[in-house]
């Protein structure tokens, strides 16, 4: 039996170097060291540069179309936004907004800490999302 033993072993190692050598998929973290043109540092290993990821929407500006309803017509009577007392415009009136676009500002910057996902065979990187806050 010592045989099949051994025999179970080799087909194990060689099915597994078979896995790596086809470079999987692959979860990694890396983070921003440039902005424009955008470099990230994976796991503190090597840099990738634009031509190696594939940002997603998650981590890049964008514009899209909102519709929002009536809305009251206020003005600030002091202080600073967010927290500036409002008062109502006489006489009172509404304004429509309707539908408008908008740019989200989610572009990454130095300091973003991202996840990416390796494609198979190792030569591009998704950028997924940032990680935490």
């Amino acid at each position: 039996m010592p045989d099949a033993v051994g025999l179970v072993k080799t087909i194990k190692r060689a099915a597994t170097d078979a896995v790596k050598a086809e470079k999987p998929v692959e979860v990694c973290f890396g983070k921003v060291t440039a902005a424009n043109p955008i470099q990230i540092l994976v796991e503190q290993k090597m840099t990738l540069g634009k031509a190696q990821l594939i940002l997603t929407r998650n981590v890049t500006d964008y514009k899209t179309r909102i519709t929002g309803g009536n809305t009251q017509n206020y003005y600030y009577t002091g202080g600073s936004p967010p927290d500036a007392p409002t008062a109502p415009v006489s006489p009172s009136h509404v304004h429509a907004i309707g539908t408008i676009e908008i740019t989200v500002h989610n572009g990454l910057v130095v300091g973003d800490e991202v996840i990416l996902l390796r494609q198979q065979g190792g030569q591009k990187y998704i950028v997924l999302d940032r990680i935490g806050t």
